[in-house]
């Protein structure tokens, strides 16, 4: 039992201003996955049964590479920022936790990065 004020215990939990700003970006990349998703599978049914041709025609069409390029990067980011509360959340051991949280921006990065070279590739390679 501690005989600490309550007041006292939070003053040293630090400023609870970042968490909005992490709290929008989540509700906005949600939302603006929800298109992108229905897109993203409207595309993949389109081209069921397609050859590989007829693919990467349809993703080499300037929407097409373009709104997949915003599904990869949002769902990423989205991604990320979801991890990046699962860490916070339920890792406790500082080092561990800064650890975990630079090896997860450089592997969304990387995918990222991945995603929309192959997308560019097959759109300026056609």
């Amino acid at each position: 039992m501690s005989l600490q004020n309550p007041l006292a215990k939070a003053r040293g939990l630090g400023s609870a201003k970042d968490g909005t700003a992490h709290w929008w970006a989540q509700r906005t990349s949600a939302i603006a996955l929800v298109p992108l998703v229905v897109y993203v599978l409207y595309l993949l049914v389109s081209l069921v049964g397609s050859d590989y041709a007829t693919i990467r025609l349809a993703i080499a069409q300037p929407w097409n590479s373009v709104l997949l390029i915003l599904f990869f990067a949002t769902a990423f980011w989205h991604a990320r920022l979801g991890l990046q509360v699962v860490i916070e959340d339920y890792i406790h051991a500082r080092w561990l936790e800064i650890s975990l949280m630079i090896a997860v921006k450089f592997i969304y990065v990387a995918l990222g990065l991945a995603a929309i070279l192959a997308i560019g590739r097959i759109a300026f390679t056609v």
